[in-house]
C-alpha cells in the first residue's frame, strides 16, 4: 500500500473536492483498492447511468472510489487527476472530455507509479504508454451502423444499388457532439466511411450541439429558419435528437415521417420515440461500463497487464424491429 500519510491527504483531498464539487463519493473504510474516477459531467441520462454503473460496481466489489464531476471542463478534470495523484490512489480511471491536452498530467501519474485507465472516450498522445488501456464503445462502428441503416432505407438493398424510385440526392443534417471529443470525431468518421461511397447521399450541414438537448433544439430551430429542404437527421446522441424533435414539432414537421431520424445512445426516451415512429433508427452506445471498469482497475492495482482496448457489446434498433419484448433501458 502507498498511503502511509493517508489521514492527512484524505483531509486535504476532501477539502479540495468540497470546495469544487458536491458530487464526490468518499471511500469506505477497509477497502484494499482505491480508485480515482473522473467523469466529464451529467449532461444526459446516458451519462448519469454511466456514472451510476461505475459507483455501483465499485461498491459491490468493495473498492474505495473517489468520484469527481468535471462539469464539462478539462481544467477541472486535470485538477481532479492531480488530486488523485496527491492521494496516491492505486488506479486512476477517467472519461476524457476532449482528445488533446493530457500529456503533462498523465506523465505526472506515470512518475507517481499510478496506472491510468481511459473510459468511454479516447485521447491523442504521442506516447501511448502513458495509459494502460481503454474501456468503452466502438464509436467508429456506431457511425458506420447509422450510415448502413440509411443505405438500406434509401438504396433498396444492402449492395447500395439505388432503388428505382430514388430521385435526386438524399440530403443529411448532422448534429455533432462536443467539438474535439472522441465521440464527435469517431462517429463522424465512421458515418462518412460508409456514406461517402454513395454519391446520392450528401451531408449539407454539420454542426456541434455539445451533446445537449437545449443545443439540439437551438440548432434545429436555426436550420429550419434557413431551409426545410433536407431528408435525414443523423444525431450523435439522443439528447440532441430529442431537442431537434421538439423544434420540428413546433414547425409542424412530422419527425420520422417527413424527416428520417437516426440517433445514437439508445436512451429510453429514444426507444419510446422509435416505437412512436418519431425516430427511425437508434444505434446503441452502452453506458453500463462499471463492472468492466472495476474489473480492469482491480487487475491494474495488482500489477497485471490489461488489453489495450476493450469494447462493450452493443446493438442497433430500427423501425423494422419488433421492440415489444425489449426491457426498460434504465437510462
Amino acid at each position: 500500500m502507498k498511503r502511509s500519510c493517508a489521514p492527512v491527504i484524505v483531509l486535504l483531498l476532501s477539502c479540495l473536492f468540497s470546495a469544487c464539487r458536491k458530487t464526490q463519493v468518499q471511500p469506505e473504510s477497509g477497502s484494499s483498492i482505491v480508485v480515482g474516477f473522473s467523469q466529464i459531467g451529467a449532461e444526459s441520462a446516458w451519462r448519469v447511468c454511466n456514472t451510476r454503473s461505475v459507483q455501483e460496481a465499485a461498491a459491490e466489489a468493495g473498492i474505495q472510489l473517489f468520484y469527481y464531476n468535471a462539469e464539462q471542463k478539462q481544467e477541472n478534470q486535470i485538477k481532479a487527476i492531480r488530486s488523485f495523484i496527491a492521494y496516491q490512489v492505486d488506479v486512476i480511471a477517467f472519461v476524457p472530455i476532449v482528445l488533446d491536452g493530457w500529456e503533462n498530467v498523465l506523465e505526472e501519474a506515470r512518475d507517481a507509479g499510478i496506472p491510468v485507465l481511459l473510459c468511454d472516450r479516447e485521447i491523442n498522445l504521442d506516447d501511448e504508454s502513458l495509459y494502460s488501456g481503454y474501456l468503452g464503445t466502438d464509436m467508429v462502428r456506431q457511425g458506420r451502423s447509422a450510415a448502413e441503416y440509411l443505405i438500406k432505407k434509401f438504396a433498396g438493398d444492402e449492395t447500395g444499388r439505388p432503388a428505382a424510385d430514388t430521385a435526386g440526392p438524399v440530403r443529411i443534417i448532422e448534429l455533432r457532439g462536443t467539438t474535439g471529443s472522441s465521440p464527435e470525431i469517431s462517429r463522424a468518421e465512421g458515418f462518412r466511411e460508409v456514406i461517402d461511397k454513395f454519391p446520392e447521399f450528401e451531408i449539407i450541414y454539420s454542426a456541434s450541439g455539445d451533446f445537449l438537448r437545449s443545443k439540439g433544439y437551438e440548432l434545429m430551430r436555426n436550420i429550419l429558419d434557413e431551409t426545410r429542404d433536407f431528408d435525414v437527421i443523423f444525431s450523435h446522441n439522443d439528447s440532441m435528437t430529442l431537442g431537434a424533435i421538439d423544434a420540428m414539432k413546433e414547425r409542424g414537421i412530422r419527425p420520422g415521417t417527413d424527416i428520417i431520424i437516426v440517433t445514437t445512445d439508445a436512451e429510453q426516451a429514444a426507444i419510446e420515440a422509435l416505437r412512436a415512429g418519431e425516430v427511425n433508427c437508434v444505434v446503441e452506445c452502452n453506458p453500463r461500463q462499471g463492472p468492466d471498469i472495476v474489473r480492469l482497475a482491480a487487475r491494474l492495482a495488482r500489477g497485471e497487464t490489461i488489453p489495450p482496448v476493450t469494447y462493450m457489446d452493443e446493438t442497433v434498433f430500427t423501425e423494422w424491429d419488433d421492440l415489444s419484448g425489449l426491457p426498460p433501458r434504465g437510462y
